[in-house]
């Protein structure tokens, strides 16, 4: 048995008993039952994640998986190939969105090349290429379903490794010229939806090249005819490694039994490919924000899954994570410091249940 599989098989359900003990702190701290919302749920699920009422966090990285897609081809994109290489090699130096916001909340990011077409000579980032980019998934399938399954070990590898340094949550972050196209059509495959509602201006394309972009996903899918209810075959016939290795990330996480992040659409795509391969993963991950790109909505629904902001961003990379840690770590702190009905010498009973 295959890394992969052991690894779907491993996951298990929350802890209930600690979910709730969790929920019998929560609902006897000085407040209306149910008053801080999700705040309160937050909490209970990372206990149940944990397996502690008052879990800690010291250990913040957020994993960024950097691959070229051959469907930019197509004209799907305003931005050339380097762009990938470029990018992925910055976020190195501290100068892109997700390092920077990863700086204020003290994370640290974690960039692996799972495909990037580009040698690097940058020892920050983690060599795990499989492949030079995939190929373009308008004339044929975007990789072999061997490659695929690798990319999302990588994923599962990453994060086992991680795990063992002590990191407490994780965060998902990407980078790819391309990657919103491969994300639209493996959506569109599994949750049966047309190119014209997956499909988004990603980068700030052009009305002629979003009409591109739609109809290389739709020649995409019919040429390779992508078995919805099988995800590696969708994942290596219109999908990319970046998100196959996400993919991985997310079941890693669930594995080792460690909340995850959901950042954009990119993520929540991949997110969505492990939740199908076993649904018991949606129990470790949190949404950070909802995407400005369309469909985001339609994989958070089908989840079954809250973004826990609306910002109006789409940067990707990893960039709405680093703004959920802070949101997950004062759920914890607040849930942990807060007084008891007792310490404030109120009466539980003449609070209202508005949960």
């Amino acid at each position: 048995m295959g890394l992969l599989q052991q690894t779907i098989d491993s996951i298990t359900k929350l802890d209930e008993k600690v979910v709730k003990e969790a929920w019998k702190r929560i609902d006897n701290l000085t407040k209306p039952i149910g008053s801080l919302g999700v705040l309160e749920e937050i909490a209970s699920k990372m206990a149940g994640i944990t397996g502690k009422v008052f879990p800690k966090i010291n250990n913040k990285n957020i994993i960024i998986m950097c691959a070229d897609n051959g469907v930019i081809e197509e004209d799907v994109t305003n931005c050339p190939r380097e762009v990938t290489k470029i990018v992925t090699n910055n976020f190195t130096k501290d100068i892109t969105g997700v390092a920077v916001l990863s700086k204020f909340v003290n994370s640290n990011i974690t960039v692996v090349d799972v495909g990037v077409d580009h040698d690097f000579e940058n020892t920050k980032i983690i060599n795990k290429k499989i492949m030079y980019g995939t190929k373009n998934m308008t004339k044929e399938p975007a990789m072999t379903r061997e490659d695929t399954i690798k990319a999302i070990e990588v994923g599962i590898e990453i994060v086992d490794k991680l795990s063992k340094q002590g990191v407490d949550i994780f965060g998902t972050g990407e980078m790819g010229v391309g990657n919103t196209t491969t994300s639209a059509a493996v959506l569109s495959v599994l949750c049966d939806l047309s190119p014209e509602v997956t499909t988004g201006k990603g980068s700030g394309i052009t009305e002629k090249q979003l009409l591109c972009k739609e109809n290389a996903i739709k020649k995409a899918i019919s040429i390779n005819n992508p078995n919805k209810d099988d995800v590696i075959d969708v994942l290596s016939k219109v999908g990319g490694l970046d998100i196959a290795g996400l993919c991985g990330c997310f079941l890693g996480a669930a594995k080792n039994k460690i909340p995850i992040v959901i950042d954009g659409f990119i993520a929540s795509t991949a997110a969505l490919c492990a939740y199908r391969l076993n649904p018991l993963c949606k129990n470790y991950m949190f949404a950070s924000h909802l995407s400005a790109e369309p469909a985001a909505a339609y994989i958070l629904k089908e989840i079954g899954l809250e973004s826990m902001l609306n910002l109006k961003m789409r940067l990707g990379e990893g960039s709405g994570c680093p703004l959920a840690f802070n949101i997950i770590e004062s759920a914890l702190y607040t849930m942990e410091n807060m007084g008891s009905f007792e310490d404030a010498k109120l009466n539980s009973d003449k609070y209202i249940d508005i949960r």
